[in-house]
């Protein structure tokens, strides 16, 4: 049976929300203060930051690895919902830079003026977030979530972005001033790279895309004594958070306990390789053999 690390998942949240609130608003003040479209951009960036957290909170609620009466197979695509959810508020902060810059390059707008202090301050941003995505990251992968895990690659697509930002800020600085407008494009190249990272990770999970290559959970069932045969191999969920198993079975076997024996070794071996995983074998006549080893298209 799979863990249940929601407690986790909301701790870590609640520490990562309170941080990234804390870095945007620092974002918000400085990129008003000095005018610059890029920092603005970014500080939009870091709102979404904080709505993730939300979502992943709300999402975290919801997503019990435990069968109920109304969900047999648990809740886990709660948490997938929730990293679609992620994606999608990428997709919106990408717009947004993206209008922001082509707005300026028609209409113009205020030179960007940057002190020292400022930087200095953007320095303390930068910190935040690398903090942020590797303790994200890294309890993430400790406790497979996949919504700290996509959670923590959005906080690290931050991080380049607060680079970028604050390398084109020192070249203002030094009176470049076409640096700001020019880095708002690839920032919103990479928070758009970020949220088509996270939505191509989650939608196999959504559309119940076949997990586990059927030829190897075959080869596994023909090593245990006594398979004959094993045929319509069905496979669907995520390794590492949870698999569900369906084929139908042909043992050598000459009453019900020997056959029940035989497939609780196959299901045991699938469990050892592939936990953790639910397993359903229907159990057939040596007659009804089939070659189809899976389905086809």
């Amino acid at each position: 049976m799979v863990q249940d690390n929601r407690a986790t998942v909301r701790k870590v949240l609640m520490i990562t929300l309170v941080l990234n609130i804390f870095v945007m608003a620092l974002k918000a003040v400085v990129g008003n203060l000095t005018g610059s479209l890029s920092l603005l951009a970014d500080a939009l960036h870091s709102v979404t930051d904080s709505a993730n957290n939300i979502l992943g909170l709300i999402a975290s609620r919801f997503s019990s690895p435990r069968p109920d009466r109304e969900h047999p197979y648990g809740h886990l695509k709660f948490e997938a919902v929730g990293a679609l959810g992620i994606s999608a508020f990428l997709g919106i902060a990408c717009f947004e830079i993206l209008q922001g810059a082509i707005e300026r390059i028609i209409n113009g707008g205020k030179p960007v003026t940057i002190s020292p202090p400022e930087l200095w301050l953007l320095l303390i941003v930068l910190g935040v977030n690398i903090f942020v995505a590797f303790y994200e990251r890294g309890v993430g992968r400790r406790v497979k979530s996949p919504i700290l895990i996509a959670d923590a690659k959005h906080t690290m697509s931050d991080i380049w972005v607060t680079i970028s930002v604050i390398a084109g800020l020192i070249g203002v600085w030094l009176g470049f001033q076409w640096l700001d407008l020019v880095l708002a494009f690839p920032v919103a190249l990479l928070v758009f790279w970020s949220g088509w990272t996270v939505l191509k990770e989650n939608l196999p999970w959504l559309v119940d895309r076949m997990a586990i290559a059927p030829e190897v959970i075959h080869a596994i069932a023909l090593g245990v004594p006594g398979v004959v045969n094993c045929h319509e191999i069905a496979s669907r969920g995520v390794l590492g958070r949870q698999v569900f198993i369906e084929m139908h079975l042909i043992v050598d076997a000459p009453d019900v306990e020997t056959a029940h024996r035989i497939t609780e070794e196959v299901e045991k071996r699938l469990e050892e390789r592939f936990n953790p995983v639910r397993i359903l074998i229907h159990l057939e006549p040596p007659a009804y053999q089939s070659n189809h080893i899976s389905f086809e298209s």
